[in-house]
């Protein structure tokens, strides 16, 4: 077994898991599998591969941040339905 009762129990005190003793079994089990996989997937030979962080190659897709004029006031306001001054007015939804 690669991991034990005592090991599990004190990563579900770490998680604040109240775990029952068959729970705790139970996840004995599912945590030895997964260990004993990671084991075997450390067998592969690795060498000359390049690490990624993504399984395809990605790029950026932003634009580059440019410094462009606002649309003003006017224009901001010219399809709302309703204004006061510069804002725009909005039904109060809070008693």
């Amino acid at each position: 077994m690669k991991i034990s009762r005592a090991e599990v129990e004190h990563v579900a005190r770490l998680a604040r898991l109240a775990l029952q003793p068959e729970e705790l079994e139970a996840l004995t089990g599912q945590m030895d599998a997964i260990l004993g996989y990671v084991d075997k997937l450390n067998e592969l030979d690795t060498d000359g591969i390049e690490p990624t962080s993504h399984a395809v190659p990605m790029e950026n897709a932003f634009r580059a941040d440019e410094l462009k004029p606002s649309i003003g006031i006017e224009r901001a306001l010219q399809n709302a339905p309703e204004k006061d001054g510069s804002c725009f007015e909005v039904p109060k939804v809070i008693e």
